[in-house]
């Protein structure tokens, strides 16, 4: 696959303003042919000064039949849906035009060489970690990190219980609102048992619906109530990273980013 590190390597051959010379950052040019747009990788005059160079050397990347104009204006940094939008497109090369009038392509996609992060969080309520890291991955924070997610969001609501962690879900009977009398099978976790146990007893059986223990793949991001879990970790023999229940969207984003880091260092 041919992906561009950044839309600022890709010029624009449409005019010739300083004769055959092109901007010094070029890597690439998307050049207008009468047949279509045709995708250049050029070599450049290293020894030249000033913005525009020499070019030493050209080669055809992918001819005008090749190539497909992805048809909507996009975020240029959301890498990997770039790739998944190139893979649908049926044809070896598409050109993306972003936000900001700036142009990139991709030639022969190729989701394989991408890490994947797998993603564990319950609902309802929203899940939160889940969705965070899709609105994050949507405006393109971790387009530098060649990354995609698997998410695996377990919902709670087809769980056989008496009783639910909170009303935020949307259920009925819930260890933060109801008395308990026990005896009931509760959807909860380590932090609902210590609080069934502290207030009512231990006549109760729990089912666990803590996203930690649903971890099967690594590397893993994970959602838990448990402060002292957060952090970079092991899980089920698996490595991966927990965030609070309530962690914003800079801490998420630091967690995603360490983990890749850890994992790409081991």
């Amino acid at each position: 696959m041919i992906f561009p590190e950044h839309c600022k390597y890709v010029g624009l051959a449409a005019t010739k303003p300083c004769d055959d010379k092109v901007y010094f950052l070029s890597r690439y040019l998307l050049r207008e042919t009468p047949e279509g747009t045709e995708i250049l990788e050029v070599v450049l005059d290293s020894s030249g000064k000033g913005m525009m160079r020499n070019i030493l050397s050209s080669a055809v990347l992918a001819r005008p039949q090749d190539v497909y104009h992805y048809p909507e204006k996009v975020n240029l940094y959301n890498r990997t849906r770039l790739i998944e939008f190139a893979m649908d497109s049926g044809y070896r090369c598409t050109v993306f035009t972003g936000l900001d009038e700036h142009r990139t392509f991709i030639i022969d996609p190729d989701l394989s060489g991408l890490l994947v992060i797998h993603v564990y969080d319950v609902s309802p309520p929203r899940p939160s970690l889940s969705a965070c890291i899709r609105e994050l991955e949507s405006d393109g924070l971790f387009g530098s990190l060649s990354i995609r997610f698997s998410h695996h969001v377990r919902d709670i609501s087809t769980i056989h219980a008496d009783v639910y962690p909170c009303r935020a879900s949307g259920f009925s009977k819930t260890l933060d609102a109801d008395p308990m009398h026990g005896g009931e099978q509760v959807a909860g976790c380590l932090t609902a048992s210590q609080f069934y146990t502290e207030c009512y007893g231990t006549d109760f059986h729990l089912e666990n619906i803590c996203p930690l223990e649903c971890v099967q793949e690594e590397p893993f991001i994970a959602r838990c109530c448990r402060s002292e879990r957060e952090g970079l970790t092991g899980w089920h023999g698996k490595t991966g990273s927990v965030v609070h229940w309530g962690a914003d969207p800079l801490l998420i984003y630091r967690a995603v980013t360490d983990l890749v880091s850890r994992w790409r260092n081991t």
